[in-house]
């Protein structure tokens, strides 16, 4: 994943060129593509090609098969290629989506059929489909049908790496990657020209809890120029939304973005549709909020069986408690120490919006609260040798010294002093809840040492443990450290890869970590249970920023009832007896499994350990769920056999015939590569590259159509077997070089240098 800089900049010139392309197609007498298309300016930002829902397009490479595969047309012949493809937006002739948001998590399944109606019959070219989505999204299958002379399926399959050849060949390939953070795009090979493409992409995404709500956001908006051309051609939407909390109380519904028609109403649950004959598509996204109400605070368990193939044979159990009504709870005091990066690779843009992310934070503190602040690079630097009571003025001085302090910003990184240094600071909390902030946007090579160090001082510290909360920003930083700290810190872990993302993701963490109004939380766990496991070990704070979540295994028999046990804002003992109960109408492996494999994943890189990473491994294929031990391929499958299952990506290399060049009849293989985050680089750290920077370009990313005339004069050039030819052409002056090209313009017209390069194509 990358931030949206190089790749997705390319992505939307190689849009552009193609809806100049699309300009050659003759759709026949009366009709015409939409006037928005032929009258777009190609002045206008190029961000607004990057898709805004579920779309395909044409990748083409030789402007000359760009033709209506209805009706042929007279096309002047256009010599050069596009270098790389341009990318046309292929007409949309129906378009689905259901939701369902269950706890925490929403999955979404959308569905579609593309025509390729830019492509001459005959011809061929590769399609490019791109998926948005939303907060945290986690592509988790694709399913594509392709209707042509001889019809064509691909099924998605996740599937182990085998050995580090396979590793390098699926890791080098270009078929599948991020555009942006959240859109992910994956290549079609081979899709004849008039065929209908249909697409179906699921994935899951984070629904966001803020004010009490959670928020649905899903990617539903869709250009003018994917309407088929035609009056006749009928368009019709469709969104299906069902919600189940999973909780025992009430549903309250706050906004809709559509006039969705309620199907069915429980307790907990509520199904919606909206359907209807469009005249063009969506034009706006599904935004959806809802409420879990309660007056105070409340929480529940559900039990569930594994699933029938389960390699984990314990049962299931998922945990939660909401924060209730924020005018009853009162919140604990806060001790805050932000920790800092302001190493070279943060300058810019990023230093400035953590700057205004951290100053809106001390804004929000109360006089009773107190802060401090430390900087990193190679060294640390404290605003404060103690805490301070955040006055307005301690605030302002902390300001002024935050500005002067980052415009200084140069060295490496150093994570193990600033952290250290902080909890010293917090070691004597006893009656408000310390908080440590670290923000980081690199990787350093004793971060093991470092959670050993920071679990170290937990357990060794005053009658109130820190609570550690990370953010990361970029690619080049471990998340999978920032995560395993803010889980030994019992907080809470966000990031960014986008810089214009920081104060918004940033604020809303310190909200989290800022509203807490249970901590300490413990479960008292059932004697007569032969084992269990918790995701994750240790609980985080109960805060009105989120609520909290936590799911485990176990083996015996459940009790009917959980005691929890927390601390409240006032020091009081609070108790409270979790009715649990058997939930069949959810399903758990869907709910639990992304948190599940983050801190197993987590765990995995702590201890090094092998056989944590098989397990994560297994728990992706089992799940399709993405992990940094698996990836994932589209493969060709017969409509009348059945999908393989889960196996080594070897045993498949074996078990298919992979392409071979000419033979559109052999099954083939597309690798559409890891979908995890890496577990960071530090060599970019050392060399102090900012996020975003040196990103590998895409195999298909933009750049401007090159000239026909220009790529006329390089044709001949290439047919060209005298140095000294070339030579003297070098030496041309402009006029002879204007001439030379409207030469070959004129030739071109004729058809000359086509029937040439036929001629050398011969010998």
């Amino acid at each position: 994943m990358a931030e949206k800089s190089v790749i997705a900049d390319e992505f939307s010139s190689s849009v552009s060129c193609g809806l100049m392309l699309s300009k050659r197609i003759y759709y026949g007498k009366g009709a015409s593509p939409t006037p928005a298309l032929m009258s777009r300016s190609l002045s206008s930002t190029e961000s607004c090609y990057l898709p805004t829902a579920v779309m395909a397009y044409a990748v083409v490479s030789e402007p000359s098969v760009v033709d209506n595969p209805d009706v042929p047309s007279y096309q002047p012949y256009v010599h050069g290629r596009c270098e790389p493809p341009a990318l046309i937006p292929l007409h949309m002739h129906e378009v689905s989506m259901e939701v369902d948001c269950w706890m925490d998590t929403a999955f979404v399944t959308a569905s579609g059929a593309w025509r390729v109606h830019c492509i001459m019959a005959g011809r061929r070219c590769d399609c490019r489909v791109a998926v948005p989505m939303g907060e945290q999204g986690s592509i988790l299958g694709v399913e594509v049908n392709i209707s042509e002379t001889e019809k064509l399926s691909y099924n998605s399959k996740w599937v182990t790496l085998a050995d580090s050849k396979d590793m390098e060949k699926v890791a080098k390939s270009g078929d599948g990657f991020f555009l942006t953070p959240h859109i992910y795009t994956f290549r079609i090979p081979q899709v004849e020209g008039g065929s209908y493409v249909s697409i179906k992409v699921c994935w899951s995404q984070k629904l966001p809890y803020k004010d009490g709500q959670f928020c649905l956001t899903v990617p539903f908006s869709f250009p003018t120029y994917v309407i088929p051309v035609g009056k006749k051609i009928p368009k019709r939407e469709k969104i299906q939304l069902n919600v189940n909390s999973g909780s025992g109380t009430e549903l309250m519904i706050q906004c809709s973005s559509y006039p969705l028609k309620e199907l069915s109403r429980e307790v907990r649950k509520l199904s919606f549709v909206y359907e209807a004959e469009v005249p063009a598509w969506s034009t706006s996204d599904l935004d959806f909020a809802y409420t879990v109400t309660s007056s105070d605070l409340f929480g529940g368990v559900l039990l569930q069986s594994p699933a029938l193939r389960d390699f984990d044979e314990r049962e299931m159990f998922c945990l939660y408690l909401f924060p209730g009504n924020k005018q009853i709870r009162r919140v604990f005091r806060r001790e805050v120490v932000f920790v800092v990066d302001i190493s070279q690779s943060m300058q810019g843009l990023p230093i400035e919006n953590v700057k205004n992310a951290l100053l809106a934070s001390l804004s929000k503190l109360n006089p009773q609260d107190s802060f401090n602040i430390i900087t990193f690079n190679s060294e640390s630097n404290l605003f404060s040798p103690t805490m301070v009571l955040a006055t307005h003025g301690s605030i302002l001085k902390a300001t002024q010294w935050l500005s002067s302090n980052i415009l200084t910003t140069d060295g490496g990184t150093n994570i193990m002093q600033p952290l250290k240094q902080a909890m010293k600071l917090l070691s004597d909390t006893s009656e408000s809840i310390p908080l440590v902030f670290l923000i980081t946007d690199g990787s350093v090579e004793d971060e093991r040492e470092i959670c050993n160090v920071v679990k170290g001082c937990l357990t060794s510290g005053g009658s109130v443990s820190p609570r550690i909360f990370t953010f990361g920003i970029g690619l080049y930083c471990n998340h999978y450290f920032l995560q395993m700290l803010a889980q030994i810190g019992r907080g809470h872990y966000d990031c960014t890869y986008n810089a214009d993302n920081i104060e918004l993701r940033m604020e809303r963490l310190f909200t989290t970590a800022s509203s807490v109004v249970l901590a300490d939380i413990t479960m008292n766990i059932p004697e007569n249970l032969d084992s269990l496991e918790l995701f994750p070990s240790r609980i985080p704070d109960l805060s009105f920023g989120s609520p909290l979540i936590m799911s485990g295994r176990y083996k015996g028999d459940f009790p009917d009832t959980i005691k929890v046990k927390g601390r409240l804002a006032d020091m009081s003992t609070f108790i409270m007896d979790l009715k649990v109960q058997n939930a069949k109408d959810m399903s758990f492996d869907r709910i639990l499994t992304r948190r599940q494999i983050d801190i197993l994943t987590c765990h995995a890189w702590l201890s090094k350990s092998k056989e944590l990473e098989d397990k994560v491994a297994k728990i992706s294929l089992q799940t399709s769920f993405p992990s940094e031990y698996t990836c994932l391929i589209l493969l060709q499958t017969d409509s009348e056999k059945k999908v393989p299952e889960p196996m080594l990506l070897q045993e498949i290399f074996n078990k298919i015939s992979l392409p071979k060049k000419g033979d559109s009849k052999t099954q083939k293989l597309v690798s559409l590569g890891c979908l995890g985050v890496g577990f960071g680089n530090l060599t970019a750290t050392a060399k102090n590259i900012p996020p975003g920077a040196n990103e590998p370009k895409s195999p298909e990313g933009a750049e401007i159509l090159v000239n026909a005339a220009t790529n006329c004069f390089s044709l001949v050039l290439d047919r060209c077997c005298c140095m000294c030819c070339i030579q003297t052409l070098s030496y041309m002056n402009n006029q002879c070089y204007i001439v030379l090209t409207q030469l070959c313009t004129a030739l071109a017209c004729c058809e000359c240098i086509n029937c040439c390069y036929e001629l050398c194509e011969c010998f």
